[in-house]
This record gives structure tokens, C-alpha cells and sequence, in this order.
């Protein structure tokens, strides 16, 4: 039976992917292999570079992510280094384009590969990251690396995991300063087991990585739900004027914070009632979905992922409640 299922999953997943063809056209230039980054000043020293809102794909070079950096008065900090060498590489020349300070070190908000593959680019500068983060980066970067060949091609050519290098533990206090910037610097979780939030105290840009999408369907392949929720609670108490997700569009409204938690809140109860019911996950993948969430960038392909990563916990949570208390 779980083969079966398997096989309507991958199916339903090869269908959506054809259907891909009417989603908005890639910014990149897929004959040149040029991602054609731009940064936008979100406030005086910070920058965003804006990925496609939509799933990886040649066309887009698998460049799906939000990518930022900050001139501190001592140097550049990276926020996430994309998909491949080739976005690191390129990353790298818009940021010298665009600021004269020197980048001084770089930053991963989790162990997701678009947050690490282009960190060949940045060899020559500490790399951090969280320890649940590095250590999850050496568990499953291989794994990471044929995915993105697979789905992409050529834009990978050349790209073998960096790793980050240096551990960072935020401070108790949750204050960290570069130069001239203060940082406020959350480790939560739920999106996977160690999600970073940066955020910057004299403009109020909040980098919240994996936490916050924004009119898309969450990735889910590490997530804990409930503590996805928990997160979002506290990043709700933040103060910041400018949300920069990791993956849809940056906005000042908090709708990407409110969506997302209303989208778990929905799948954690569908997915209870619907395991409870004893629906088995083809039948699931043809349930309702509200119009809202169908509307939502990738969902052809994620919310079919998201059923294969979290609908078999439901049904063990519930089998697990029906078997005998043996004495």
C-alpha cells in the first residue's frame, strides 16, 4: 500500500511540475546562466536581492530565496548565499557594485540548500551558523547537492558544499553588534530545528528566514508544527517595520506572519480530522484546500510535499492513540 501511495505522490508531484509552464516568468536568463540579481534598498545599509516566488526550476535557476546584506561601518554582513556557486559568485560582484565596505562575514538562517550552496563565493570569510545548523548541513548536504543538479542543471555546475565554519550562539540578551549596527538575534524553530531570526535595530528589517513565506506554501520537509506556531508567536512580539521572508515577497503589513500561521493552523487540524476519518494520503491529496491557500505560489508542487512529509505522523499519532494500554 505504501508503494502505491508513493506512486500517486510522485505523480501528482511530475503533473504539477508540467503545469508550472503558466506561472510568472523567471527574472533569470537562463541561456547566460545570468541570474540577473538586483539589490533593493529596504533602508540605508540594507539590501535585499529577490528570488522568484515560485518553485525550483531551470528556468529560474532554482533561485526561489531571499537573499540580503547589511554595510555595518565594519564590513558587510551576507544573509544566505543562494542556491549555487554560480548565485554566490554573483552575489558577491552586487555586492561590491554596491557598497565600497568589503563583506566581512556571512550569515545562514538554517540548513536549507539555498541558504549555503553559494558559500564557495565566500571562502575567504567566516561563515556562520548555529550548531543544529552546521551539523544539519553535514548530514544532508549531499543529498541537497543532487536534488538542486537534478532540478536545475547547469546553474549548479561547479557547486560543492562550503560549509559554515564559525558556531554562533545568539546571546542571552538577544543583542549582537557588528560595527556600527545592533542586531536583535533569535534562535527558534519549527520551520526546521534552528531557525534564525536578524533583526536590525536602526531600521527595523527583519531577516525571519524560513519562518514567515509569503503568499506560498510552506516548505516543509523538517518541520514541527506546533513549534512552527510557538515561533510565530514570538516573532509577532518583534518590533519590526519591514518583514523580509525567505521566500515570497517582502512586505511592512505582517501578512506574511498572520498567512502562515493560519495555513498551519488549517493543514494541523485537516490533517488531524482527515487521519482520524482514516483517509489514506491519495485520498488526502484530493480533499478541499481553501482557495486562499490553492492561490498561493507552488502550491501544485509543495502542498503534495507537505502531505508526504507530515500527513504519516497524523496517522501514527492517531494509531498510536487507538492501540491497547497493555498492563
Amino acid at each position: 500500500m505504501r508503494q502505491a501511495v508513493r506512486a500517486v505522490v510522485a505523480g501528482m508531484l511530475s503533473l504539477a511540475i508540467a503545469g508550472l509552464a503558466g506561472a510568472a516568468a523567471p527574472r533569470a536568463d537562463a541561456a547566460k546562466l545570468d541570474y540577473r540579481l538586483q539589490a533593493r534598498a529596504l533602508a540605508p545599509g540594507v539590501w535585499v536581492v529577490e528570488g522568484d516566488n515560485a518553485d525550483f526550476t531551470p528556468a529560474n535557476g532554482c533561485n526561489i530565496i531571499n537573499t540580503g546584506f547589511i554595510a555595518t561601518g565594519d564590513g558587510v554582513l551576507v544573509i544566505n548565499t543562494g542556491p549555487s556557486r554560480r548565485y554566490g559568485e554573483q552575489l558577491r560582484a552586487l555586492i561590491a557594485r554596491t557598497t565600497p565596505e568589503p563583506v566581512r562575514q556571512v550569515l545562514h538562517l538554517n540548513l536549507h540548500p539555498d541558504y549555503f550552496l553559494g558559500n564557495q563565493a565566500f571562502a575567504d570569510v567566516p561563515r556562520l551558523a548555529t550548531p543544529a545548523t552546521r551539523a544539519g548541513i553535514v548530514r544532508e548536504a549531499a543529498g541537497y547537492e543532487t536534488n538542486l543538479y537534478r532540478l536545475c542543471g547547469d546553474w549548479m555546475k561547479g557547486t560543492e558544499t562550503l560549509a559554515p565554519d564559525r558556531d554562533l550562539a545568539p546571546p542571552a540578551d538577544g543583542r549582537w553588534r557588528i560595527g556600527e549596527r545592533e542586531f536583535e538575534l533569535l534562535e527558534l524553530q519549527g520551520h526546521t530545528g534552528s531557525d534564525l531570526v536578524l533583526l536590525d535595530r536602526r531600521s527595523g528589517v527583519a531577516f525571519v528566514g524560513g519562518l514567515v513565506f509569503a503568499q506560498r506554501v510552506p516548505t516543509t520537509p523538517h518541520a514541527q508544527v506546533q513549534a512552527w506556531l510557538g515561533s510565530l508567536d514570538r516573532l509577532q512580539a518583534l518590533p519590526a517595520a519591514t518583514v523580509v521572508p525567505s521566500h515570497g515577497p517582502v512586505h511592512a503589513d505582517g501578512s506574511g506572519l498572520v498567512g502562515t500561521r493560519r495555513f498551519l493552523q488549517w493543514l494541523d487540524r485537516s490533517f488531524t480530522d482527515w487521519a482520524v476519518q482514516g483517509l489514506e494520503m491519495n485520498e488526502v491529496l484530493r480533499a478541499p484546500v481553501p482557495p486562499e491557500f490553492r492561490a498561493w505560489a507552488a502550491f501544485d508542487t509543495e502542498y503534495v510535499r507537505n502531505v508526504a512529509h507530515l500527513y504519516p505522523r497524523y496517522e501514527r499519532a492517531v494509531m498510536q492513540r487507538a492501540a491497547p494500554v497493555r498492563r
